[in-house]
């Protein structure tokens, strides 16, 4: 039997495995497609493209790709589908995520970053009651597009808060929808101009990117806010620039962006916009469970067993 052999596409804390018995061999690739001879699993990020010429050049020893994430647009699964090549995610993200989501959506309404801004920067005057004024959320309509785990957990939040929930997917979702009382708009700009703050929960694809663009940032109510935790692709950034300079958008929070790590220096100086560095399963238990789940999918293709999370090509 040969040795069970997992490459990695950046250096990740992997322990000691066994697989069948053996030791597991962990190489790193760095270009050099000769690391992957031999190689049974390649272990990827949400942060790697794992694209149609990378698949292509796979040996014919590389039975699976783990993903440490539960988005997919890194990966081509077309081309991982037609080498025979499985997939696998971490969709262990749902509750840490859906918390940044919330926070940003409170940060956004309440105007946290200027507020924090004027205390460290000495500007705070406390006689004056009319400064930095934000929104409450209590009894607003959250929109949420992509009604799958993270959405829906975002929706049981802002019911705590009082919210109204609407959402807009590709189909109703009736038993899920039930649980937040939400309602479903089957079309996408008719549930923008519902919502006082949308948040976007979708995966990336052709069909999604810049979905939310001039066209549908202009259905939305004026002083409305934008949360975006899912891909930075989804906005069209210039667009929302463009939105929140008007004054059409009252603010907007961000956890991703088109070309990660930059941010338009735009939206760096706006005061009404929060932004974070994709952090939304960035708390220890999170990390560790994503790693832990890619490491365990690794393992059960190396014994010849059923995946724990396999991902499904079409």
């Amino acid at each position: 039997m040969s040795q069970p052999v997992l490459v990695l596409t950046r250096p990740l804390p992997v322990p000691p495995l066994t697989a069948n018995g053996q030791a597991v061999e962990v190489r790193q690739f760095r270009g050099d497609q000769a690391v992957f001879a031999q190689a049974q699993v390649l272990l990827s990020t949400v942060m790697d493209p794992v694209d149609a010429r990378l698949i292509d050049a796979l040996p014919a020893s590389i039975r699976l790709i783990a993903n440490v994430g539960v988005g997919l647009d890194n990966i081509d699964l077309r081309a991982a589908a037609a080498r025979g090549i499985a997939v696998s995610n971490t969709p262990v993200v749902t509750e840490d995520t859906a918390d940044l989501a919330f926070l940003l959506i409170l940060a956004s309404a309440r105007r946290l970053y200027s507020s924090e801004s004027m205390v460290r920067s000495g500007r705070w005057n406390s006689t004056d009651m009319t400064v930095n004024l934000g929104t409450t959320v209590q009894g607003k309509t959250l929109g949420v597009v992509g009604f799958g785990a993270i959405g829906q957990a975002v929706a049981r939040r802002a019911r705590a808060c009082n919210m109204a929930i609407a959402y807009h997917g590709p189909r109703p979702k009736p038993e899920a929808a039930a649980a937040v009382d939400a309602i479903y708009y089957p079309q996408l700009t008719a549930m923008l101009a519902a919502a006082d703050i949308v948040t976007l929960h979708c995966p990336l694809s052709p069909a999604t990117r810049h979905l939310i663009d001039a066209q549908t940032l202009a259905a939305m109510k004026p002083g409305a806010i934008l949360v975006n935790t899912g891909r930075g692709a989804l906005v069209d950034e210039r667009a929302l620039i463009d939105a929140l300079h008007s004054g059409h958008l009252s603010g907007a929070g961000l956890d991703v962006f088109e070309r990660e790590p930059t941010v338009p220096p735009q939206l760096l100086a706006m005061d009404n916009v929060t932004l974070t560095p994709h952090m939304g399963s960035a708390t220890r238990e999170c990390r560790g469970a994503m790693f832990d789940c890619a490491l365990q999918n690794a393992i059960a293709c190396f014994e010849g067993r059923p995946l724990l999370t396999p991902v499904d090509p079409g």
